[in-house]
Formats: C-alpha cells, structure tokens, sequence
C-alpha cells in the first residue's frame, strides 16, 4: 500500500490525534468509505495514498447509501467528540485550524446554540468583524436555539463535521471521506455542507441516501440553519462577502 504522509510541524498540540480518531470513527460505522490511517504522531498522520478519479453516479450513490449508515451509527451526545478523543476538536485549514467547541448536550438547540453560534460569534468579535446589528442577530438565533428551532426526534448521529465537496475524494473504489472534524451531531449538518459547497451528482447522493433513511419533513428547509457556522468561519478565515452570507441566512431564521 502507498502512504500518503499528511504534516504540518507548527500544527495545534493534538491536532492529528483527533483527526485520527475521528477517522477511525467514522471507519468503525462500516457506512461510507474512509481514507485508512496507518500511524500517528504529535507531527502528522500516515494514511493510504488515493489515486482521484472522475465521479461517477454509481458512487456518488454509494455515497448516499454509506452516509446514512454512518450517520445512523450514532454518537453519545449532540456535540461529543469521537470516540478516542477527549477535549474540543479543530474546524478549517490546516494552515489556520481554529478550536470546534465540544461537549455533551441533551439537544441539538442547545449544542449548536453553545458550541458553534457562540464561539462563531467570539471569533467574528476577535477579527473585528462583528458589529453591533450582526451580534444582535446572533444573540436571538442563540434564544431561539435554545427554545428548539430546528430540532427533531432524530438522535445524535456521528458526522464527519466538514462534510465539503474537496474532503470527498473520488476514486476507481468509491468516494473516500477524508479530513473530518467529527463529533457528534444533527445529520443535516453534514447534507448542509454539501449543498453549500456543492458536490458532482448531490441530487444522487440525497436521493440514495433518502432510500436508506428517510430524513425528516421540510428538511430542506432547515439546511441553512445548519450552515450558519460553516459559512460564518468561513467569513472568520476569509472576509469578504461571506459576512454578507452569514447575515441573509441568521435573518432567513429569526
């Protein structure tokens, strides 16, 4: 087997050891497919080289049908990190990995209100990047969490946690899930993050998926709840108008 060394010497304390585990994670729910870690240590991860490949709807398919299944493998609680990990997990580039709040909560409202709108809103504050309006919006889209938007009777299901179109890889065995932040979770936020960013044969994916577990009513309609926080780190790491983004999707929730 080829090896592909995956490093970074100035990388946060544990970086890679929780990338490690989540991966194996992810691996241990026997869904969809996960880049094999051969070895890690404090400086980065062995992992098996993929050869990428055009996609196909045969395995975007698999896709579909494995994610279901590794979500409903299933996870402790709304917000725990991957079994093997203790203590908060990483979120963005390797280059600039910011600390993803974890922990244990009883409902997705209260984790994604305290650990991922909270924190985001930390962030845009520390950058300068906040401002008086936004800060207000965010503190009602808190509220309102807390009360239970967006919650089902779904469990906590087991994520990859940064589910975007580059940390799926293409290849002549299957679509490869790589570099996660997983976590305990809603669902939706992995299907959030790739309609966000959008993937080569979603309409597959989705619709694979449906057959192997149907998702909840009008779940359309919440997946951009689900992508507040990808899009307002996005506007942490790289300004511009993904600010603007953030605002239009916090005010289509309030």
């Amino acid at each position: 087997m080829q090896i592909y060394r995956k490093e970074r010497a100035t990388a946060p304390s544990g970086f890679f050891a929780c990338e490690a585990a989540g991966l194996r994670w992810l691996a241990a729910s026997g869904g969809a497919r996960v880049v094999e870690v051969l070895s890690a240590d404090v400086h980065g991860l062995d992992l098996e080289a993929l050869v990428p490949t055009s996609p196909t709807v045969e395995h975007a398919r698999e896709l579909g049908r494995g994610l279901a299944r590794t979500h409903a493998a299933g996870a402790a609680d709304f917000g725990c990190p991957p079994e093997g990990w203790v203590g908060d997990g990483f979120f963005g580039p390797l280059s600039d990995p910011y600390p993803l709040t974890l922990g244990r909560w009883p409902r997705w409202g209260l984790a994604h209100a305290e650990g991922r709108v909270l924190p985001l809103r930390d962030h845009l504050d520390a950058q300068g990047a906040l401002g008086s309006s936004l800060a207000g919006r965010l503190d009602r889209l808190t509220e309102r969490l807390r009360e239970g938007l967006g919650e089902d009777d779904d469990p906590p299901s087991r994520l990859h946690g940064d589910l975007w179109s580059g940390n799926v890889m293409w290849t002549a065995q299957g679509a490869t899930l790589i570099d996660p932040a997983a976590h305990g979770g809603h669902r939706l936020s992995d299907l959030a993050m790739l309609e966000l960013f959008g993937l080569p044969h979603l309409g597959e994916v989705l619709a694979a998926y449906e057959e192997e577990w149907p998702l909840p009513t009008g779940w359309r309609d919440l997946l951009g709840l689900h992508q507040i926080y990808p899009v307002g780190m996005h506007a942490v790491l790289f300004g511009g108008s993904y600010r603007d983004q953030l605002v239009r999707l916090v005010d289509r929730y309030l």
